[in-house]
């Protein structure tokens, strides 16, 4: 259950729940069938996501999440990247952040690095 301060990932196509707090999709591409009325979305932070260079070539393999994961976090101290993350930081500090990915499988995604790193 989230609560004050937590971070979470969720699936965009899942739908809302009471405890997601901000809602912010974390994917460079918008996710495909998506309405923006069906997203519920508080927020649309694509400059956080991975480069689309990272993104291809990880094209979410299990066996490469943990060199995604590194390279992932490699990218976030550009500044691009660095003034986004502080960003999602700041929304986390007093209320629940959930952070939604279209991906099939948000526990290896670069969602579930952020919220990684939010919760640290």
């Amino acid at each position: 259950m989230a609560g004050r301060g937590t971070v979470q990932v969720r699936r965009v196509y899942e739908a809302p729940a009471q405890t997601d707090g901000v809602r912010v999709l974390v994917d460079r591409v918008w996710p495909r069938g998506m309405t923006k009325d069906k997203a519920h979305l508080d927020e649309l932070c694509k400059q956080v996501a991975p480069s689309t260079e990272l993104r291809k070539w990880y094209s979410h393999d299990p066996d490469h999440f943990a060199e995604f994961s590194r390279r992932y976090r490699t990218e976030l101290n550009d500044p691009e990247h660095v003034d986004a993350l502080a960003h999602l930081r700041d929304l986390a500090q007093d209320r629940p952040l959930t952070l939604l990915t279209a991906t099939k499988h948000p526990e290896i995604s670069e969602a579930e690095v952020l919220a990684e790193l939010l919760r640290s």
